[in-house]
């Protein structure tokens, strides 16, 4: 009599797709991924249909320009300067400490849990960049911006509340803006080149 070749049993591979999705779901939870930084920013409020478009005319005084070309130097007030440089300057025009004629004109504003007070309520911060300068360039830029902006609500917080702006309340935080508005206007890039 003849023996019967045996077959080999195949592997079994129904638990192969389980394995898979449980290393895939493994490596997703341990590892971490690189996320892009924003700046959070409110858009202005569309303009209604019926509103006619006049210009605005702001006093030379109350406009700081800061320009980034394309060799992503520094530019404000036609003076090149160093990024490290950028948050004191934006913080004294901002704040105008002296009453310098050369810089924001300061308004008696009544300000919430303050009182009367004289601020720089129609300061604006014109941010302009080359077409050729880079991302991280204009990020520092305006990290910057916010961070002078974050340090003199910071003071002015600490001194009456105690506290951070960050920590305050809502009504606190809205008085403390009205002393210092973040007014940044971002023209739209041009080509406007190096030294």
């Amino acid at each position: 009599m003849a023996k019967k070749k045996r077959k080999t049993p195949g592997i079994n591979g129904t638990s192969s797709a389980d394995i898979a999705f449980m290393l895939l779901l493994f490596f997703l939870l341990t590892s971490s991924m690189d996320t892009d930084k924003g700046l959070p920013r409110r858009l202005p409020p569309p303009i209604p249909k019926d509103q006619k478009n006049e210009d605005v005319k702001i006093k030379k005084r109350n406009i700081l320009v800061v320009l980034i070309n394309s060799n992503n130097q520094l530019l404000c007030n036609n003076e090149y300067i160093d990024i490290s440089q950028l948050k004191d300057q934006v913080k004294e025009f901002v704040e105008n400490p002296y009453n310098d004629e050369h810089k924001p004109e300061k308004i008696q504003v009544d300000v919430p849990f303050f009182g009367n007070m004289m601020v720089t309520k129609n300061h604006v911060i014109s941010l302009q960049n080359d077409r050729g300068t880079e991302y991280q360039a204009y990020i520092d830029v305006q990290s910057e911006l916010a961070a002078a902006y974050t340090e003199l609500r910071n003071n002015v917080s600490q001194k009456k509340f105690g506290k951070d702006f960050a920590d305050l309340d809502e009504e606190q935080q809205k008085a403390v803006q009205m002393i210092y508005p973040q007014k940044v206007s971002e023209a739209e890039p041009k080509n406007y080149g190096g030294k």
